[in-house]
């Protein structure tokens, strides 16, 4: 059988240092298998901050990107596991 964590496609989350929703959709995203996820801190780079912002449009943390597609927050994470769509996206 395949190593899954090789399958899984590439996960960005950005992040503050003290974020309880990002550290939640931390754990279930490596509940899920997921072994390796890109974390850009934002309360430690302004400017990744203004990226976050322009690229989805809200201002709050967690927001995630599995492969290019923007997933949210955690509700919205938590929301698509419970659809069944989380696993499926992370196989790419």
């Amino acid at each position: 059988m395949a190593n899954p964590q090789s399958e899984h496609a590439k996960v960005t989350m950005y992040k503050t240092a003290v974020c309880p929703y990002c550290q939640r959709a931390e754990m279930l995203l490596k509940s899920k298998g997921v072994t390796e996820i890109d974390r850009i801190q934002i309360d430690a780079d302004p400017s990744k901050r203004d990226e976050m912002i322009a690229k989805t449009g809200r201002r709050t943390v967690p927001q995630i990107f599995i492969g290019d597609t923007h997933v949210g927050g955690f509700d919205d994470l938590a929301a698509l596991d419970r659809a069944g769509g989380l696993e499926p996206l992370l196989r790419g």
